[in-house]
């Protein structure tokens, strides 16, 4: 029985890690768990899962809890909750699920606790992938991949010599706006950047896809992952989903990982390790029901987001940091209507031309750095 802790249980990720779970009695179990404000959904969780300590978001979603919670556990809420509750107890595996700069902390102190970790949250690798690689190396835990294109790459690379890898090639289906051109993005809606053709995902991921930075972001965390050169890593337009990514070898050989687009299916292997288990309830991959499979060579003219990505993590340091906080907060302004779809690129844009990289910033310093950032993007529109 493998022992989980999960941050971020209510969103897109988390739920999808507790129905693996549930599939699964027999092999996993939840000993920690939280959310932040959804206390509908996240009660209803506490209450089939029951585990042993529990964080929500603020004290306010605390007090409800424990009203109406109807057995013992430890309830906390806040940084410090969050902390806990992926430290905690004789849980073998931290699942971070949460969304933003919030999971990278958790991330570091449940390393330093012996965990390993199934990482869904980019921006822990984007803002201190030098950090949390020297640390896993350091403590001798995994670091297991759950986004769907990663995951690919880290089966793809299995037994094999990264000396003979020639390219990582991460798949891109181009999310809600890919077939419009940039001067027809101008007035889109939230509504309609929502709209993902492929995916069931949150709103943040979802406009980070539709502006391709989720791309950007995971072309960085490759980076880290798999102590890959930027100049080795590559994005194809691949609008069906299928190929979820592939990698190129000195010899011409390309590996392929195909599958429907179900994000249990990384979830389950990233937890399962060194099994696989049976995907209950899954869909099969029939290729003759696809019929053909299409490919588009990356247009970073028209995915600026992208082209920004990849010039963040080439100046290494800070700069990814400032990428992540500038567009966590434009993301955040557009989903409010306060600013239109194109100035999510601009600001975060603006604030990497505005800022000169340090080269290797401790964890204090990011942390500073990325509220700076957030004000100053806050900024721009007062």
């Amino acid at each position: 029985m493998k022992k989980i802790n999960l941050i971020g249980s209510t969103g897109s990720i988390g739920i999808q890690t507790l129905d693996v779970v549930r599939s699964h009695p027999d092999k996993f179990s939840i000993l920690g768990l939280s959310f932040g404000v959804n206390i509908k959904v996240g009660m209803a969780q506490i209450e089939e899962f029951q585990p042993e300590i529990i964080s929500v978001g603020s004290l306010e979603v605390c007090e409800k809890v424990k009203q109406q919670i109807t057995y013992p556990a430890r309830i906390l809420y806040g940084d410090h909750g969050l902390i806990e509750v992926a430290t905690y107890g004789e849980s073998e595996v931290l699942v971070n699920a949460v969304m933003g700069r919030i999971g990278l902390e958790p991330t570091l102190k449940a390393i330093e606790a012996g965990k390993d970790i199934a990482i869904a949250n980019k921006e822990t690798l984007v803002t201190a992938g030098h950090i949390v690689t020297a640390m896993i190396e350091k403590h001798g835990v995994q670091l297991i991949p759950i986004d769907s294109e990663h995951s690919a790459l880290y089966q793809c690379l299995h037994g094999n010599i990264d000396k003979e890898v020639s390219k990582l090639i991460l798949t891109a289906s181009g999310g809600s706006f890919r077939n419009l051109t940039r001067s027809e993005l101008e007035g889109v809606t939230v509504n309609d950047a929502l709209k993902h053709p492929n995916w069931q995902m949150g709103a943040k991921i979802t406009i980070d896809s539709a502006t391709m930075m989720n791309k950007g972001l995971e072309v960085i965390e490759a980076k880290w992952l798999f102590n890959m050169s930027y100049d080795k890593i590559d994005v194809i337009l691949h609008k069906e989903s299928i190929i979820h990514s592939m990698v190129e070898y000195i010899d011409g050989s390309v590996l392929a990982h195909l599958g429907t687009p179900d994000m249990r299916v990384p979830i389950q292997f990233a937890l399962s390790l060194p099994e696989r288990l049976d995907l209950k309830g899954g869909e099969r991959l029939n290729l003759w029901e696809v019929g053909a499979l299409h490919f588009e060579k990356m247009d970073k003219e028209r995915f600026r987001c992208l082209e920004i990505a990849y010039q963040a993590g080439k100046q290494g340091g800070s700069a990814p940091t400032v990428l992540n906080a500038a567009n966590e907060i434009a993301v955040s302004l557009f989903l409010q209507g306060k600013i239109s779809f194109l100035d999510i690129e601009y600001f975060v844009e603006k604030a990497l031309d505005g800022h000169t990289p340090s080269n290797d910033p401790s964890l204090e310093e990011i942390i500073s750095l990325d509220d700076e950032i957030r004000n100053k993007v806050l900024s721009y529109i007062s």
